[in-house]
């Protein structure tokens, strides 16, 4: 029954043009291809990463946060009260009027010192400035040597330069070691993330970033599997090329270095708009879903394949407009741009019947 089973999912015409299967991937001649089992390889080294990361950001980061003159704010935690307590925990973070009114009553506070304990609360489960710029200096470091290292990869390869390259000889196309350590340090990477997701900022978006990360492994997998390695580099290269750049002006905000930040994140929302809407869709999607047509019928692995594309394409339109938003903040009269799916920071002032609202800027993470 299972093997059954098995022979169905991995059917030949599942997955491969007419004429074509998972004989063509098998090793001959001194040329290697690749194998499901290679997969394995990406755990030990997602685990390698996260290790790095933490050595990382307690080693590198920490001293260059306080070299760039990232501070932290202190912050009033709020006072030890089970009722609260248990409705911020069960209920809700962001109680509702008629909510606020019954818990004053419970608890003998007034309505404004529940508002306050609440504010405070709130903020002891946000992450400090310098814990979020640990994490961006981990992810600019490593998007900057994915960018240069895949760019070093595929710089002298014919599909770099001409993307309709990415079929010659499909599926027979032997694996470069190259490709390889390409392949298995980006997917650990992202499967290091997906480990690592729940220690990691929370942001407004943060069902966008998981749906990204899911589809990112699924994709570069499948890539793996069915030999579509020339196109799964390509696709990994555009995705690196504006990450680091966001990850840099992330930096820059927490520093406070505002200019350095504006400057930034002009250059990124150029960069990301240029390789996410225009080469990604135009190029990229247009070599694996379109061109592709005029060379073979369609198959299931074609579908999925491309459909994993169209995900990838409809979150950076997502974020595109988040982006355009926050660039509309560099109009006169705005210091900094501002991200819209952060959370607001509240604030006590010295007075204790007035709180301030200050939005910190959080770039997506892609």
């Amino acid at each position: 029954m299972l093997s059954r089973l098995s022979e169905l999912i991995w059917a030949d015409w599942i997955w491969f043009p007419e004429g074509h299967g998972w004989d063509d991937l098998k090793d001959h001649d001194g040329k290697i291809f690749p194998k499901t089992r290679d997969l394995w390889a990406v755990f030990p080294v997602a685990l390698c990463f996260i290790v790095i990361r933490q050595i990382f950001e307690q080693t590198i980061a920490l001293p260059l946060a306080s070299l760039m003159g990232v501070r932290d704010k202190h912050r009033i935690c709020a006072s030890p009260n089970p009722i609260l307590e248990s409705h911020f925990c069960s209920k809700s973070k962001h109680p509702s009027q008629s909510s606020i009114e019954g818990l004053s009553k419970q608890t003998g506070f007034s309505v404004r010192q529940v508002q306050r304990w609440f504010r405070q609360r709130r903020n002891q489960d946000r992450p400090s400035k310098l814990r979020k710029f640990q994490e961006a200096s981990w992810r600019f470091t490593f998007y900057l040597l994915a960018f240069f290292a895949g760019l070093a990869v595929l710089i002298d390869k014919p599909w770099f330069h001409d993307v309709k390259m990415v079929w010659e000889n499909f599926p027979k196309m032997p694996l470069l070691p190259s490709q390889y350590w390409y392949y298995m340090i980006e997917l650990g990477f992202y499967v290091s993330l997906v480990f690592s997701v729940a220690s990691d900022v929370k942001r407004k978006d943060f069902k966008e970033q998981i749906v990204h990360h899911v589809a990112t492994i699924l994709l570069i997998g499948f890539s793996w599997l069915v030999n579509y390695i020339r196109a799964g580099t390509l696709i990994m290269l555009v995705h690196d090329a504006s990450d680091y750049l966001m990850e840099s002006a992330k930096m820059f905000n927490y520093a406070g270095w505002k200019r350095t930040c504006n400057c930034v994140f002009t250059v990124f929302a150029a960069v990301f708009i240029i390789t996410r809407l225009i080469i990604f869709p135009f190029w990229i999607i247009y070599a694996t879903g379109v061109y592709p047509l005029t060379l073979y019928s369609t198959f299931f692995g074609f579908y999925f394949f491309n459909g994993l594309l169209v995900v990838l394409l409809v979150l950076h339109i997502f974020w595109t407009g988040l982006i355009l938003r926050m660039v509309i903040k560099f109009l006169p009269g705005n210091d900094i741009v501002e991200d819209e799916r952060s959370d607001k920071e509240e604030t006590e002032s010295d007075d204790e019947d007035d709180g301030l609202d200050h939005l910190e800027m959080h770039f997506m993470v892609l």
